[in-house]
C-alpha cells in the first residue's frame, strides 16, 4: 500500500498523473506468488487511490475495492481517472528483482496503454519500502547520516552501553530516539501503539464466522474469548489458564490480519500477534504493570529488532519464518525480561533462547494465505517469548551462546534455506497439506 501510494504521488509530483489512463503493477517473487493470499493486490489498489495503513478506513475497504472491480475505474490519490482491470493491471510474476524478493514494478500507461512513468519499489520486511535508488547504493536505505548519541550494531555493543551507562535497554534506545523527535512524542507515539494492539485485539474477541481465501478456516476467538469471561473463576483452578488468554490475544491478531484488518507490523504482518500478545500478558497479568512499562517493553522490542534488521533479516522471502515469528518472539521475550525486572544481560539471554528454538522455522502458508500454520504459529511463539523470558529471569545473565551468534546462525540458516519454503507457498505444508492448487480468485472482493 505504501509503495503503490509512494508511486501514485512521484507521478502526480512529475505533472503525469492526468494524462494517466492505467497503472500496471507487477508483483514478482514472493510477492507474486503468495500476493493473492496475502491481499497484496487490494493493498496495491487502496494505495493507488491514495490510502495509507495507518488510516484508512477497515470498514469500507470491501465495498470499494468491489466499486473499483466492477466499475473498471480506479481515482489516483482520489483525483485522476484510471481505467482498472485485474488481468491488465495486475500481473503475478514468479521471478525476482535483483535487490528483494519483494519486488513491485508500477508503469503509468498513457491513452495508447504507452508508458509514461515507471518506477519499482521493494519491501524490504516490517513495513519498510525502499525505491531503486536505495537498492542500488545511490541514496541510504536509513538515515544512517544521523548521528545517535548511543548508536549500537550488535548486541554485544549494547551491552557494552548498558555496563557502561548503567542503563536498561530501553533506556539506550529512548536516547537514539531524541534524535528523530522530542521524548515525549517518541513517548505518546509507542503509547499510540500500543492503542492500536489494543483495539485489535478487542476487534479479533469478537469477530466471528470464516476467513476469507478459500480455506475455510472458522475464527477461534470469538468462541474462546466467550468461554474465558464465562468462566473466570476458572483460573483458580487451573494455573495455566494465563496462557488461554496469551493464546487467545495472539489468535485474535492473526485472525484480524488474515481478514484485512489494521495491525501492527511487529515486525511484519505474519507475525503481528506476538508483541502484543506478550504485551497484554504483561499488561494484565504482571503486578505493577504500567504505562510506562508499556513503554520500555516497546523500546527494548524495538532494540533488539534493530539487531536482526542490521545483521539478518525480517523477511520470510529472505529467510523463512524464523525471521518474521523468530525475530517476533525474540523481540518479546527480551522486552518481557526488562520489564519484569531483568538486567540487561537476562534481557539479552531471554532474546537468544527464543530465536534458538525457531531456528529453521520454515515459511509455507497452506494456499498462499496468512492463516495456517500463521495464525497457531503466532500463539505458540507468544508462549515460547514468555517461558524464555521466565528461563532467562531464573539465571544470571551468563549463557553459552550469544544473540549475536544466534541472530548470525539464523541468517546463514535463512541463506541454506530452499526457496520452496521462503513465502512461496511451493513447499512444506503448502505442497504437503492441499490435494491441489486452490483457487484463490473467488476470494478477490473479500477483505
Amino acid at each position: 500500500m505504501r509503495a503503490a501510494r509512494t508511486f501514485a504521488l512521484e507521478l502526480e509530483r512529475s505533472g503525469l498523473a492526468s494524462a494517466t489512463r492505467g497503472v500496471r503493477t507487477e508483483l514478482f517473487g514472493s510477492l507474486g506468488a503468495t500476493g493473492r493470499g496475502h491481499g497484496t493486490d487490494k493493498a496495491v489498489v487502496l494505495g493507488l487511490m491514495g490510502e495509507s495503513p495507518e488510516t484508512v478506513d477497515v470498514e469500507a475497504i470491501p465495498a470499494r475495492l468491489a466499486h473499483v472491480r466492477t466499475s473498471g475505474r480506479l481515482l489516483l490519490l482520489g483525483r485522476h481517472e484510471t481505467h482498472f482491470r485485474d488481468a491488465e493491471h495486475l500481473l503475478f510474476l514468479r521471478q525476482s528483482l535483483p535487490f528483494h524478493p519483494n519486488g513491485l514494478r508500477f508503469t503509468a500507461l498513457d491513452v495508447e496503454h504507452e508508458p509514461l512513468f515507471a518506477r519499482a519499489y521493494y519491501s524490504v520486511g516490517g513495513g519498510f519500502v525502499v525505491d531503486e535508488a536505495a537498492a542500488a547504493g545511490e541514496a541510504p536505505l536509513r538515515q544512517e547520516a544521523r548521528l545517535l548519541p548511543r548508536p549500537f550494531a550488535s548486541g554485544d555493543e549494547l551491552l557494552a552501553i548498558c555496563k557502561a551507562t548503567g542503563w536498561p535497554i530501553s533506556r539506550v534506545m529512548l536516547e537514539n530516539e531524541t534524535s528523530f523527535r522530542p521524548e515525549a512524542e517518541t513517548r505518546a507515539a509507542l503509547l499510540h501503539v500500543w492503542k492500536v494492539m489494543q483495539e485489535c485485539v478487542r476487534r479479533g474477541c469478537h469477530a466471528e464466522g470464516v476467513l476469507p481465501g478459500g480455506l475455510k478456516v472458522k475464527r477461534r476467538a470469538a468462541d474462546l474469548y466467550s468461554r474465558l469471561v464465562a468462566s473466570p473463576e476458572a483460573g483458580l483452578r487451573d494455573p495455566l489458564t494465563a496462557l488461554d488468554w496469551v493464546n487467545l490475544y495472539a489468535l485474535a491478531v492473526n485472525e484480524e490480519n488474515a481478514a484485512g484488518g489494521r495491525v501492527v507490523t511487529a515486525p511484519t504482518n505474519g507475525a503481528a500477534g506476538i508483541i502484543p500478545a506478550v504485551l497484554h500478558y504483561y499488561s494484565r497479568f504482571v503486578p505493577g504493570a504500567s504505562d510506562e512499562g508499556v513503554v520500555r517493553f516497546l523500546l527494548t522490542a524495538g532494540a533488539i529488532g534493530v539487531l536482526y534488521k542490521e545483521n539478518a533479516s525480517i523477511s520470510g522471502a529472505e529467510v523463512g519464518c524464523q525471521g518474521e515469528v523468530g525475530s517476533a518472539c525474540s523481540m518479546a521475550a527480551g522486552a518481557l525480561a526488562e520489564v519484569m525486572g531483568g538486567t540487561p544481560e537476562q534481557a539479552e539471554n531471554a532474546a537468544e533462547i527464543a530465536m534458538e528454538h525457531n531456528l529453521g522455522l520454515t515459511c509455507d502458508p497452506i494456499g498462499g494465505l496468512v492463516q495456517v500454520p500463521c495464525i497457531e504459529r503466532n500463539a505458540m511463539a507468544s508462549i515460547k517469548a514468555i517461558n524464555a523470558a521466565r528461563m532467562a529471569l531464573r539465571g544470571d545473565g551468563r549463557h553459552f551462546v550469544s544473540l549475536d551468534k544466534v541472530i548470525k546462525t539464523m541468517r546463514d540458516t535463512g541463506h541454506d534455506m530452499k526457496d520452496h519454503y521462503k513465502e512461496t507457498a511451493r513447499g512444506g505444508l503448502a505442497l504437503n497439506v492441499l490435494e491441489a492448487p486452490l483457487d484463490l480468485s473467488v476470494s478477490l472482493p473479500e477483505c
